[in-house]
């Protein structure tokens, strides 16, 4: 776990601007066993939002094998399927339960949080391009083969 601390002098109170929005944003990614990535954010975690990226990814891909954690949007019986209708040109594998280490796509998600979300942003459009941009330009470099043959021990 990383925390992360500042230092404040000890008579003042951090303060920390807050809007009281609920809003979020959702960020799929891959990256390829040569190191191609595709990044892609939406405003919902859902089935329908994964098959769209799914077919996002297919198009960038062509045949392609996707591991994914056992999130229920991920297994779904539409997103089945949809895998169904496609399974000449994709496969879904799913990773152990409780197990992100195997993920490389985790060390993306952790980088992210610390370098984007570490600044202020004035409104939440703000927060979604800046995470858009960095997903869109950053290259992580990251050996996916390492991730995926590490032990269960």
């Amino acid at each position: 776990m990383y925390i992360r601390r500042k230092w404040i002098a000890r008579q003042k109170r951090p303060i920390v601007t807050v809007t009281g929005s609920h809003s979020k944003t959702i960020v799929f990614g891959v990256i390829s066993s040569d190191g191609k990535q595709l990044f892609r954010q939406y405003e919902r975690f859902d089935s329908q939002t994964f098959i769209r990226y799914l077919k996002q990814v297919k198009k960038k891909f062509k045949k392609f094998v996707i591991f994914a954690d056992r999130a229920t949007q991920h297994r779904s019986r539409v997103v089945q399927e949809y895998l169904h209708r496609n399974e000449d040109g994709m496969k879904i594998e799913y990773f152990p339960v409780g197990s992100p280490k195997f993920n490389a796509v985790e060390e993306c998600w952790r980088q992210g949080k610390h370098k984007v979300l570490s600044n202020y942003y004035p409104n939440f459009q703000s927060l979604r391009h800046m995470i858009s941009q960095y997903y869109r330009t950053k290259r992580f470099n990251l050996d996916i083969k390492k991730y995926l043959l590490r032990s269960t021990n």
